[in-house]
């Protein structure tokens, strides 16, 4: 399960673990104009941990899910050489 909130400066994602086996704490992403945040409660200290991804980090990331094993750098059509 998740949910979609729109604030004045973000976009708040909660995902919501509902797996039957090894539930885990709520996953909340802020998506900014110009960072994606990642917060998850650490259960063994009981503090959140956040992750600050650039935009540019997260097109990587995105495009990775869907990627054989190996190294990539990604190319804009426009970076292309023009003939």
């Amino acid at each position: 399960m998740f949910t979609i909130e729109h604030e004045f400066d973000a976009t708040v994602v909660t995902l919501v673990d509902e797996g039957d086996i090894s539930l885990r704490e709520d996953v909340i992403i802020n998506a900014f104009d110009d960072c994606v945040t990642v917060t998850q409660v650490d259960t063994r200290t009981d503090m959140p941990v956040t992750v600050t991804l650039s935009l540019s980090q997260l097109r990587d990331l995105s495009m990775a899910l869907d990627l054989p094993e190996g190294s990539y750098r990604l190319r804009r059509d426009d970076d292309a050489e023009q003939t």
